[in-house]
């Protein structure tokens, strides 16, 4: 006979079900530890470590004085900050994957040149890399690269390093620049995402400079309703 899972596991599948199979949304408030502790007949440390345990997952939220709530799992990136996605998926717990759509050197055309800064008809890199987590389209990056700065961009394994990480090592980044808009997508992204072309979408344009140099223009496409974007400020009291 298999061996039955100890009693904290028992009460954390119970909350995942919950939550997975979407009766209990995001922002749900689960029940409290004294009642989960009597439905199911255990002590309230046993509960207690049971909702601990998905809180450092990320499933839950502690709110002070409120309660435990399910968190919002979307996807987020930061609009100050530029991460690794690889890093960003890990870090909540999940698998990340890609496939790696177009490599090449191209000609720029007018839009490429005048946001990567070179001249029209320049030879730029090229990369169309779809992100996944867990196996769901999260983001469809296309990126353009200044051959100058970074010249070994295309002979990079793109299945083991992010367009990020390659960057970061050839040339650190300085300076950030971020447009955001809400836009539909065309069919063939629509088709890469795995959504239809009437799901907003949130389009990220971003351009990275190390020092003087303009290194990198990209354009990031992600489903709105898997990904969020997140910015935060502190200030001094004077």
């Amino acid at each position: 006979m298999a061996n039955t899972p100890p009693l904290y596991q028992q009460i954390q599948q119970h909350l995942l079900d919950k939550i997975t199979s979407g009766e209990w949304p995001a922002h749900h408030q689960i029940p409290p530890e004294e009642q989960l502790a009597r439905d199911f007949q255990v002590s309230r440390m046993t509960a207690n470590k049971a909702i601990r345990d998905l809180v450092q997952k990320g499933y839950l939220t502690r709110q002070s004085g409120l309660g435990t709530f399910v968190t919002d799992r979307k996807a987020e990136s930061s609009l100050v900050e530029v991460y690794n996605i690889a890093e960003e998926v890990r870090s909540r717990g999940h698998r990340y994957g890609n496939e790696v759509l177009t490599c090449a050197a191209i000609d720029a055309d007018d839009e490429v040149a005048l946001r990567l800064g070179v001249r029209l008809g320049s030879r730029v890199f090229h990369t169309l890399i779809l992100h996944l987590e867990n196996d769901v389209p999260i983001q469809l990056e296309r990126r353009f690269v200044n051959p100058r700065w970074v010249p070994d961009y295309l002979d990079t394994d793109f299945s083991r390093h992010t367009p990020n990480e390659v960057l970061v090592a050839a040339c650190p980044i300085t300076d950030v620049e971020h447009i955001v808009e809400a836009v539909l997508p065309d069919h063939q992204a629509a088709e890469w995402l795995a959504i239809d072309t009437l799901s907003p979408c949130l389009s990220m344009i971003r351009r990275t400079w190390s020092g003087e140099h303009l290194i990198s223009y990209a354009r990031l496409l992600h489903p709105g309703e898997r990904y969020k974007l997140r910015s935060s400020m502190h200030r001094e009291l004077k």
